[in-house]
């Protein structure tokens, strides 16, 4: 080849370089990410615009500048990455870098060595607002999990599917573990207590139906116990979840029954009063009247007047309990032995249980068991349970009296009998004004038994079986 010739490719080849050298630069220059070259020292010696741009520096400040000051710490994980490169000559992986205007960012970044040519490269990208994201997600979450495990109220999360979560409270008002409530589907959970299902379902159609959904539902434990618990509902609040909020409200709805029971108390009160005295007055003047007569009557009409008799007398035991619940009773209260009282009681009461054919059987778990009461008001509440104990059992049979120690702060003193019962529903309608099962009966025995036993400090439980038969467990304090 001629001299001529050699020129002539040569300066081909240099205009090739150049062109490929421009092709380079504007590509290099153009990226939207990130590049740096830098040499085995860590000396930054070429960058481009956006280098510049995420390094929020010029040109000049970089170039020349080491390539790892901007890392914001030199962490464990900075010096495996630095491990990884060295080993195989290329890494890849995020870092968090501090700029020289103090913003933090975190850059994913590929860098690779290129030994034999003395130089290394990295790209890199902003990936801040990911991790911002990221950041603001987690912090989302720790705040949702603060709530959702900080609330008093139960939640549970959940689809058709099963059960995904439920916080501690949930866990105590259902008295289920979450391990066990997350290893049932809710089909299982519902059905695992029969008595739960109807209502439970019916929730659930009504979610599904409006959305949001609120009711309370009488929930029944294993052991038979049963919570009033208030549940709403939102369906698919989100990622195909339905929260349910609950809360125990039985205790709110016991308080709103003896508010209700109260406010019927005053009502009763307030027309005891108007009415007991002007019934009163004019009863005295008949049973006075029929006296009179009664001593110049013989025969057969001699029955009717006892009949009278003993009707007034009834009337007049109504209205002294109406007097009873119309004002507040000036409690005279000395220590004395319950036992006596219950002894005098059963006395007074004997020649009408032989009349039933009914026997009385007492446990008395001490001697003597004293406690500050008005003795007379005590004979009261104890004749109104034991006559209706002798009243339920027409075929005859036992009452059972039995006293105990409770809590070392209560003596016990049960009534039991083997009458009919009383249904769950009645159960809880005793001791308001004018509610009885007796055909005669004007509900008011009960309900000035319960307000004496609240004045002396005390409370009355009762459990019936229908069938089977009903115990008063009246108690009260020692002091």
């Amino acid at each position: 080849m001629s001299v001529l010739g050699r020129i002539t490719e040569s300066n081909i080849i240099e205009k090739k370089l150049e062109t490929s050298e421009r092709i380079f630069a504007e590509l290099f220059d153009q990226s939207m990410d990130a590049i740096i070259f830098w040499n085995d020292d860590g000396i930054i010696f070429r960058v481009n615009h956006s280098a510049c741009k995420i390094f929020e520096s010029s040109r000049e400040d970089l170039i020349g500048s080491y390539i790892w000051k901007y890392v914001y710490s030199n962490n464990h994980h900075f010096s495996q990455m630095m491990e990884t490169f060295e080993r195989d000559t290329q890494v890849r992986g995020e870092l968090i870098y501090k700029m020289p205007n103090n913003q933090i960012k975190l850059l994913e970044l590929t860098a690779k060595k290129h030994e034999g040519d003395g130089y290394n490269v990295t790209i890199f990208r902003n990936v801040s607002e990911r991790w911002l994201i990221e950041k603001e997600l987690r912090d989302s979450e720790k705040k949702f999990r603060k709530i959702f495990e900080g609330t008093l109220d139960g939640l549970i999360l959940w689809n058709h599917e099963g059960f995904t979560d439920i916080n501690e409270a949930g866990q105590k008002i259902l008295e289920i573990s979450k391990r066990k409530l997350l290893s049932l589907s809710v089909k299982g959970f519902i059905e695992k207590i029969p008595e739960n299902a109807p209502e439970l379902n019916s929730h659930i159609e009504n979610v599904y139906k409006h959305e949001v959904y609120s009711s309370i539902i009488p929930i029944t434990f294993e052991d038979g116990r049963v919570k009033h618990i208030e549940f709403l509902t939102r369906k698919n609040l989100y990622s195909n979840l339905n929260l349910s909020i609950f809360r125990d409200v039985s205790k709110n709805l016991e308080m709103q029954e003896q508010i209700r029971k109260s406010d019927t108390l005053n009502v009763v009160g307030e027309l005891a009063a108007g009415i007991a005295h002007e019934i009163r007055n004019p009863m005295t003047a008949l049973k006075g009247f029929i006296q009179l007569l009664e001593d110049g009557v013989k025969g057969e009409f001699s029955t009717y007047f006892h009949v009278i008799t003993s009707e007034i007398k009834r009337i007049e035991t109504i209205i002294t309990e109406f007097l009873v619940l119309a004002k507040p009773q000036a409690l005279k209260v000395f220590k004395q032995d319950v036992h006596t009282i219950l002894r005098e009681t059963l006395e007074l009461l004997a020649a009408q249980a032989l009349l039933e054919n009914i026997q009385f059987e007492t446990n008395f778990e001490e001697d003597e068991c004293k406690v500050l009461c008005e003795a007379n008001q005590l004979k009261q509440v104890f004749i109104n349970i034991i006559k209706n104990a002798l009243e339920v059992m027409p075929d005859g049979g036992s009452v059972h009296i039995k006293t105990s120690r409770f809590s070392e702060k209560y003596v016990c003193i049960s009534i039991t009998d083997k009458g009919m019962g009383i249904s769950t529903e009645m159960l809880k309608k005793l001791g308001e004004p004018f509610y009885t099962t007796k055909d005669r009966g004007t509900g008011l025995g009960l309900m000035v038994s319960y307000k004496i036993i609240e004045e002396h400090n005390g409370y009355i439980e009762v459990e019936s079986e229908v069938g089977k038969g009903t115990s008063f467990h009246i108690y009260l304090p020692f002091e």
